[in-house]
């Protein structure tokens, strides 16, 4: 398997951008995004070999924040595919702008002109899709390209995306091989709904990302929820750990514990009591069975060791 390079203009900004694993870690966090050591050295090997990096974890634990965070680093665009069942080359890649292929045949019929397949399949009448527009990205540095939720597509997809992986390539029949000047920094995010296959695996750098301890949560709830109270963060992030370790079959991820602490806020809430729990429980919890569950186990359980 032979790895793509980023070579000239785009290692050069890269490299200026993100000197080490110190600098990378700090201006993650200048755009509020907190790594730990593992993660940090995940995200730069990712941007300096470069290789494609698999974030895995459960629901809400950052992985697609971890791409937006990465493309703001670099300052660049981030293009994103949401995966889903039955996603295929016309949703990812490309398709022909048919109505416009008819139209210029129409066109040309009335003028007595005549259009070869090479005029109505070149680049004018393509419609690029999220991997073509990240592989055609003019630079000067990479696109970041977030593939999301890779494990609900279908094995095929994956297959489909082994030549953009390995060789930052993709080949449309009509066209050939499309090759980036500027090979887009991938990132690709599973909730391990399914396991990927070995060959996607082998052509990624691999990060398992785990919920945050409750001392981190709340600098990050904090830094998401602009002049929050310290004591109701660590009450929010110390109530969030206790779900995560009931029995709701949904646990809350870092993007429920942020909007709770804000609903809190805005409802000016200066302490976690049950009270409060039962108010804004939809906020944290999006399934009325973990709700029920926590109910009825009572709510003040959530509440005490964390303050």
């Amino acid at each position: 398997m032979s790895r793509h390079e980023v070579t000239g203009e785009a290692a050069g900004e890269i490299r200026h951008r993100v000197p080490d694993i110190e600098t990378l870690a700090r201006r993650l966090a200048d755009v509020d995004y907190l790594v730990d050591e593992g993660l940090a050295t995940g995200m730069f090997l990712a941007l300096r070999l470069p290789q494609p990096l698999l974030l895995e974890g459960e629901a809400g634990v950052g992985k697609t924040e971890a791409a937006k965070a990465l493309a703001a680093v670099l300052d660049t665009p981030l293009i994103r595919l949401q995966c889903y069942e039955g996603i295929d080359a016309a949703e990812a890649l490309y398709e022909w702008n048919y109505p416009r292929q008819l139209l210029s045949i129409r066109l040309a019929d009335a003028g007595g002109d005549r259009l070869t397949e090479e005029d109505l399949f070149g680049p004018d009448y393509l419609i690029r899709r999220p991997l073509l527009r990240a592989l055609q990205h003019p630079g000067p540095r990479p696109a970041v390209l977030l593939i999301d939720e890779i494990d609900r597509a279908d094995d095929d997809f994956e297959a489909f995306l082994l030549e953009l992986l390995a060789e930052a390539t993709v080949t449309i029949p009509e066209l050939g091989t499309i090759r980036a000047t500027h090979p887009p920094v991938i990132v690709l995010t599973s909730n391990r709904t399914r396991d990927l296959h070995d060959a996607v695996k082998r052509r990624c750098l691999y990060q398992w990302i785990d919920y945050p301890n409750p001392q981190r949560e709340v600098e990050i709830v904090r830094r998401r929820v602009k002049g929050s109270s310290q004591t109701l963060a660590v009450q929010v992030a110390d109530a969030v750990a206790r779900m995560r370790d009931s029995d709701v079959q949904k646990p809350p991820g870092i993007a429920e514990a942020i909007d709770w602490l804000a609903a809190l806020e805005l409802l000016g809430v200066e302490e976690l009591d049950a009270a409060a729990i039962d108010r804004t429980l939809g906020s944290v919890l999006k399934y009325g069975e973990d709700q029920a569950v926590l109910r009825a186990a009572g709510l003040q359980q959530l509440v005490g060791a964390g303050e």
